[in-house]
């Protein structure tokens, strides 16, 4: 069991309750995963906006890197799963309390949009409503999913390999999607499925062969702030030097897509230190991260949403030139999330939680019954 991991015995179940570093990496995460939409998807970043308009000015600079570090935390976020997955197992339960989870507030916010009509109700709409994700190239929601279904897969690899194996594959794997994804010269097309399962050799590493040099907190704090602060530096160098040449502003150019070299370095290392931080189970802290998803699909559920939410009520680009753009800024970001954790609380506390109370008692028989169907239609195709 990880040292970090505790084991309650509630009513004669064991039950394991994780302690709250990670959970706080989560919630602060998600925080800037908020902040990144505030920035590139109000039309702020857009070719005519407010930000590329004077590239030089305090303001520009600052949203730049307020909304830097997006695709920085979905790594944050698949390196946690990467660490904790890698030791267990992906059930049924989960992926159907994910699923039920996702469709929840798809189906209310468009019925939402459809009824008060901001949005035209059409037959596009609807599929893309019921069928659980159109897209596995991009979509965050989606290729997550996917990529919990190859978890049991990868599982089978990497406990059947070698720490010398498993470490030639983190070094190929995400040499080939670092470096060459990184040089502006080289390009690597890929969906996040893959690189996900990269992310997620480098956390089963972590875990799976702990290392003294993996413990050093103080270590990995300061990497963390020499990693970050050079990732800054380079929004701001490659937003204000290009233009000066002609070319156009490139701030996002090594932190974004996921596989960007300062993206994964600010990442690997941030989770290295928030790893080893002793922060007991604070059941407020493990309250607002189990929400984070939710905020995620809540605030970002789809194009009309976003719209509707960065451009209509809090009107971003406006906001870049009022004196008040700071507090505008940070109190969006802060309020948003804040509203999206008392939703989804609630739906946890009034939704979620008793149904699955009720499928202890009834989903087993289910659950038991799916797998003897599909039991059955495997042994019939393994005959043929």
């Amino acid at each position: 069991m990880d040292p970090r991991e505790t084991r309650n015995i509630v009513s004669g179940n064991t039950r394991r309750e994780r302690n709250s570093n990670l959970e706080l990496y989560r919630i602060i995460t998600m925080l800037l995963i908020v902040a990144h939409h505030y920035v590139v998807n109000s039309g702020l970043t857009s070719i005519d906006g407010p930000i590329y308009s004077n590239i030089t000015s305090w303001r520009s600079i600052f949203l730049l890197l307020f909304g830097a570090w997006g695709k920085t935390g979905i790594n944050c976020f698949v390196l946690i799963s990467g660490y904790f997955m890698c030791k267990s197992n992906i059930t049924f339960k989960k992926l159907l309390k994910l699923l039920l989870e996702v469709y929840f507030y798809r189906i209310i916010i468009n019925g939402l949009f459809w009824i008060s009509g901001y949005e035209a109700f059409s037959l596009e709409t609807l599929v893309k409503t019921i069928v659980p994700f159109t897209s596995i190239a991009q979509n965050f929601t989606g290729c997550y999913f996917v990529f919990l279904l190859v978890i049991p897969f990868l599982n089978i690899l990497i406990r059947n390999m070698t720490q010398r194996q498993h470490i030639l594959l983190v070094l190929l794997t995400a040499g080939v999607y670092v470096i060459f994804g990184s040089v502006p010269f080289f390009s690597v097309t890929f969906n996040y499925i893959t690189w996900y399962c990269v992310l997620y050799f480098i956390a089963a590493y972590i875990r799976l062969y702990p290392k003294k040099i993996f413990d050093n907190t103080k270590l990995w704090g300061q990497t963390s702030l020499i990693m970050l602060g050079i990732a800054s530096v380079s929004v701001v160098v490659c937003a204000i030097i290009p233009p000066m040449f002609g070319r156009p502003s490139l701030p996002y150019l090594f932190v974004a897509d996921s596989n960007k070299i300062l993206a994964v370095a600010v990442a690997v290392s941030s989770f290295m230190f928030f790893k080893n931080i002793p922060i007991k189970t604070n059941r407020f802290i493990n309250s607002v991260s189990a929400t984070t998803f939710g905020i995620l699909l809540i605030h970002a559920n789809s194009d009309s949403m976003r719209r509707w939410l960065w451009q209509d009520v809090l009107n971003n680009k406006a906001a870049c030139d009022s004196p008040y753009m700071l507090i505008h800024a940070i109190g969006s970001v802060v309020a948003i999330f804040t509203l999206c954790f008392l939703i989804d609380y609630c739906r946890i506390k009034w939704i979620e939680t008793p149904f699955f109370n009720c499928w202890e008692y009834h989903g087993a028989k289910i659950e038991a019954k799916g797998k003897r169907i599909v039991n059955k239609i495997f042994d019939k195709l393994s005959k043929e």
